[in-house]
This record gives structure tokens, sequence and C-alpha cells, in this order.
């Protein structure tokens, strides 16, 4: 072993000191040998700090807008059930005052959405063409024609239509049961008013005797 040791730093056979050479090889080993472990060390740190993590900004930004879509979706849904329960709350307790009627209960169904009615401009053009035949008779031809413009106003950086209305959803039927509907006329009473109130057609009224 230790003619292998003087033979690897190139020592002379009789002094037993190493050669310059061999010096500097050992010094460049031992330096790549500690920059590795240093290496490493921090390596397996970053890989093991929980705190350290990477973030997908197309990820996030994605299940952000789906949490806005369905936020918005909620909303609306709520909104269109509260005009409902509102509706019914107001038939039953006129129903109930009709003479005949008694224990009304009703439930409204309406449209999934809210109808929005924005400002527009009506465009009217008119053009005249004379025409003359092989005869020489003349004649005036006209044509007219209309078309519609939305109104658009400024908003911060951005041009949005101008909202003058919003209205509420459309009435897709309505149910009532109550006691006494089934005299022909107590019936035809409580089909009026509800067509009436609601300004729907009797054939999306349903009106049951009750149990």
């Amino acid at each position: 072993m230790k003619k292998y040791l003087q033979k690897l730093l190139g020592m002379s056979g009789g002094t037993g000191k190493p050669s310059k050479k061999a010096g500097y090889i050992l010094v460049i080993g031992l330096i790549g040998l500690l920059l590795l472990i240093v290496g490493n060390v921090f390596s397996s740190t970053s890989k093991q700090d929980p705190s350290i993590s990477e973030e997908i900004p197309g990820e996030v930004k994605e299940e952000s807008t789906d949490e806005t879509m369905l936020d918005k979706s909620k909303s609306s849904s709520s909104g269109v059930k509260e005009i409902e329960t509102n509706y019914e709350e107001d038939l039953r307790e006129l129903l109930n005052k009709i003479q005949g009627v008694s224990e009304a209960e009703v439930m409204v169904n309406l449209n999934s959405s809210k109808v929005k009615v924005y400002e527009k401009n009506l465009i009217k053009s008119q053009q005249s063409t004379e025409e003359t035949d092989t005869n020489g008779g003349e004649r005036d031809i006209e044509e007219n024609s209309e078309e519609t413009e939305t109104v658009l106003v400024r908003q911060g950086d951005k041009e949005v239509p101008l909202l003058i209305q919003t209205k509420k959803p459309d009435v897709r039927g309505v149910f009532v049961v109550a006691k006494g509907v089934d005299h022909k006329s107590v019936e035809k009473w409580v089909m009026e008013a509800v067509s009436r109130v609601l300004g729907v057609p009797a054939h999306r009224v349903s009106v049951m005797p009750k149990n």
C-alpha cells in the first residue's frame, strides 16, 4: 500500500516527498469533491422543503374562472327562485280571498334567466331608381330598408351596451291546488285571477281540487 501511495503522489524513491505536480492534482481533486458534496446538500434541502412549491399559472387561472362562472350561475338561480317564491306567496294570499276558495297552494315555474333590454337606434334608408325600358317607358323603383344598431356607452376604457330595462323571467306554468275549485265557476275565477296577475295564457295554468 505504501508503495502504491508513493507511486500515486509521484514520490521520489529516496526522499519520500511528493512532487509539485502531484500536489496540484491532489488539491484540485479535493476542491472538486467538496463542491460535489455541497451541491448535493443544497439539492436535497430544496426537494425536502415543503414550503417550496411550483405554481402553474394556467391551472390557477382556470380554477378561478370556473369558480367565477359557478358563482354567477348560483346567483342567477337564486334570483329566479326568489321571484318564484314571491309570486307564490302573493297568489296564495289572493286566491284564498276568493269566495269559495280555501287552503290554496301555488307553484310557479319561471324561465331560468331574466331578459335584458338594451337601447337601440333605428336606421332607415331609402333608395330610388329610375329605369327606362326598350320601348321608352320609364318607371321609378323605391327600396326601403330598416336596421337596428345597439347604443354603446363608454365605461372606463371600454364600450358596453346601454341597458335600459331588465325584465322578469317569463312564466312557463302555474299549478294551483285548492278546496272549492271543483265548482266550475270557482275554477274559472281562479284561472282568470292567475292569468291576469301573471300575464300568462290560460292554457299554462292548471287548477286542481284539493283533498
